[in-house]
């Protein structure tokens, strides 16, 4: 009899025991690894003006910055790269390699770019075609960064915090007495505000809209408390003012948060990592001020750099890291329309052009002309592929689009979960991305062109699409 009770015992403590224990057994851990993206060969376009520029060296390295977490069942992986954008056949290819070297699924690869202004042109905007050569093997640089990055996995605990710091971001559009704003590309005189209408121009009446001050971070340290990796996300366009090629604030920014947590010569190496916010209306200009006395080639990109990592060092000093966490992707492809060029555009772009056959563009008519033209063979809706990831009770999502500031400000408080910041320029590129508000009120960022060329409409789509994926990954938890 005493046997029988001993089994019957045995045999419900194992079934009580048993899965409990496997479950106990799952360790998260976490990798990351910087991959250098610079060129193979010299010179290159580089995207970021109306006319094309080349670059005959890097004056600093670029990277594929990696981050791969993995929660025992569920991994993802986080990328971002020194690119101005980065269209999606690039990230999809990317992807595609990533998931056969490493078995993480696509749908839970987020690939974004800095926004550089000084990287290597990966899509075709304005004067600047891309580097075919270099863009067949970025796909492979990218790939082997989150292969490496996997390859550095080992047990580690996450912790997420935010710091704020208004003093590096402004609103670039701004409301400008109409007698005082200039003509349109298109020779229309329907806009109501001015990007960057210089310092204390006259007619300046406002800024269009808010700035989103937050330092958002995601610290990664080892089991042992080894600084990992620190994915930080700030709402600020660029910086510049530094000669191509360049990573511009955003390498800067990682270099900095090596030096202020000491990890110079740790193995494997820490990686900081600087995404770009919701900025698509945010620089780092104070156009109601007075001009700033000029500074050095790079000294800007230090001062802010420099600044927003010791905001960054703020919130890092109050996580409380943690491991046992769990982590969920969600990623929902949408069709927006195309706003195509009418007949009647499309006519009047084409005999701009002819008047300045044989020459290089110069005058914002001419290369919005060229726009058109171009823009004309684009299909009248496109697919925008849009994610969000879930890392414990921290929201990461992700927008192919440069990403006008309220939409961030909107997704945030819309959030179920503790935190939330949004990447822009992820997972492909689609151009700007403002509020139909913001359409209204004109200006650059609202112009057809091959920048910004989605349905007046899109945000709203975006917005809604991004609040479903965000429930979805709420609810895993």
């Amino acid at each position: 009899m005493m046997r029988i009770v001993s089994l019957t015992f045995l045999a419900i403590l194992v079934m009580n025991v048993g899965p409990a224990r496997a479950e106990d057994e799952r360790v998260f851990r976490a990798g990351a690894f910087a991959q250098n993206i610079n060129p193979k060969k010299y010179p290159v376009s580089v995207n970021g003006g109306m006319s094309d520029q080349k670059a005959t060296r890097a004056s600093d390295p670029l990277h594929a910055r990696c981050l791969v977490l993995d929660d025992g069942k569920t991994k993802l992986a986080l990328c971002v790269i020194d690119a101005c954008m980065c269209p999606r056949e690039i990230t999809d290819e990317a992807k595609r390699l990533a998931q056969k070297a490493t078995g993480i699924p696509a749908s839970h690869i987020l690939i974004s770019a800095t926004h550089t202004h000084s990287a290597p042109t990966l899509a075709g905007v304005f004067q600047s075609e891309t580097n075919e050569e270099y863009v067949k093997y970025l796909p492979t640089l990218i790939a082997q960064g989150i292969q490496k990055a996997t390859e550095n996995l080992e047990p580690a605990k996450v912790g997420w915090g935010s710091a704020n710091n208004s003093k590096q971001v402004f609103n670039r559009r701004w409301h400008r007495e109409q007698a005082q704003i200039p003509l349109d590309p298109f020779g229309r005189t329907t806009n109501k505000v001015q990007m960057n209408p210089g310092y204390q121009a006259p007619g300046l009446v406002k800024p269009s809209g808010p700035v989103d001050p937050t330092v958002s971070i995601l610290s990664v340290q080892s089991a042992k408390g080894r600084p990992i990796a620190v994915l930080a996300n700030y709402s600020l366009h660029y910086v510049g003012g530094v000669a191509p090629l360049s990573a511009d604030y955003f390498g800067a920014f990682a270099g900095r948060m090596k030096d202020l947590l000491e990890e110079k010569d740790s193995k494997p190496a820490f990686v900081g990592i600087m995404s770009n916010g919701t900025s698509g209306d945010i620089n780092n200009i104070d156009f109601g001020g007075p001009a700033p006395k000029n500074r050095a080639a790079g000294e800007q990109v230090r001062v802010v750099a420099y600044d927003v990592a010791n905001t960054a060092m703020e919130a890092y000093k109050k996580i409380v890291h943690k491991d046992g966490i769990t982590l969920d992707a969600q990623l929902q492809e949408i069709e927006l329309g195309v706003r195509l060029p009418d007949e009647k555009d499309l006519t009047r772009a084409k005999d701009v052009l002819a008047k300045a056959k044989g020459r290089e563009l110069r005058s914002m008519e001419e290369v919005y002309a060229r726009e058109s033209v171009l823009l004309a063979k684009f299909p009248a809706k496109v697919k925008v592929a849009l994610q969000a990831l879930r890392i414990g009770d921290l929201c990461v999502c992700a927008v192919p689009c440069e990403v006008f500031v309220e939409i961030g400000l909107e997704l945030r408080k819309k959030s179920p979960l503790k935190q939330t910041f949004t990447i822009s320029l992820a997972n492909g590129y689609n151009g700007y991305l403002p509020t139909p508000q913001q359409h209204e009120l004109g200006g650059y960022e609202t112009w057809r062109a091959r920048s910004s060329y989605l349905e007046v409409d899109a945000a709203t789509k975006v917005t809604r699409t991004l609040e479903g994926l965000m429930k979805a990954v709420h609810k895993s938890r």
